[in-house]
């Protein structure tokens, strides 16, 4: 069954979508099953995934909106994983769900049936804690948290976990962080170092060991329509992606592990 994570953060251009796109495309290297959702009205995962946002025949958007079954609206990415794509129609979507009951559980609704096809489903989320974010969140089975090490940052990090914490209380109590992946980090940057140690200091393991460096082959790739680990695997950006696929990897193994367990001793 499929895990469900999130990729969020309210704060713009700290690297949610390229993280999306990477890690969708990192993981399907696996080799495992891969769906990618893109809830952003920019459609930026789409296009850096080689598919065209304005010839969609449908996208996230119908989905949402019950207009169209989500596995006819699921499209296969030439990097071997499947995306449901979005584009500009999903600013309508925010104002069209408004007065719809059970408004924040539409995509949990829609992707519950994929579950069984898929090792991971991926959500691109907007820049914003918007409706759609919510209805990501109240899917979900975690969070992935992209930031950079900056000062602003921290206060962002923190507005988001309250946000979390209020939602498990009222939509998905399972909710948990999938952990908080450092991005455009600069080694010689005194402030990003500073900051990354309080990171380490509030949320411990949490925090990914992983650090995607400022990579000038991470900006090109998504001009080709292609994921780093497509355009160029062995750049730091693609190592560092393919990097932070062993972790989720390995923390997927954990918890199976654990669960394994928890059955045998019940």
């Amino acid at each position: 069954m499929a895990r469900i994570i999130a990729i969020a953060n309210q704060k713009g251009g700290v690297g949610k979508t390229t993280t999306a796109v990477n890690l969708a495309a990192a993981l399907a290297r696996a080799p495992k099953r891969v769906l990618l959702v893109d809830l952003d009205s920019q459609g930026n995962a789409t296009m850096g995934s080689g598919i065209e946002k304005r010839e969609l025949e449908a996208s996230s958007y119908d989905v949402l909106l019950q207009e169209a079954d989500a596995r006819s609206v699921i499209v296969k990415t030439p990097e071997d994983f499947d995306l449901m794509p979005g584009n500009i129609d999903l600013t309508a979507a925010e104002i069209q769900l408004m007065e719809i009951e059970g408004r924040e559980q539409r995509l949990k609704v829609a992707l519950d049936p994929l579950r069984d096809d898929y090792d991971f489903i991926l959500i691109d989320c907007p820049p914003a804690l918007s409706l759609l974010t919510l209805n990501a969140l109240t899917a979900a089975d975690s969070v992935l948290v992209p930031m950079q090490c900056e000062y602003y940052a921290l206060e962002g990090l923190s507005a988001l976990m309250e946000t979390i914490e209020a939602l498990k209380a009222r939509l998905n109590p399972d909710l948990e962080v999938e952990g908080v992946l450092r991005t455009m980090f600069d080694v010689r940057n005194n402030l990003a170092n500073a900051v990354s140690g309080e990171l380490i200091t509030h949320f411990g393991d949490k925090v990914f060991r992983t650090i995607v460096p400022r990579n000038v082959r991470v900006a090109e790739a998504p001009s080709h329509g292609q994921s780093i680990v497509g355009y160029d695997r062995a750049s730091r950006g693609g190592v560092a992606y393919l990097g932070l696929a062993g972790e989720i990897l390995r923390r997927q193994a954990d918890r199976n592990k654990q669960q394994a367990k928890y059955l045998e001793n019940a």
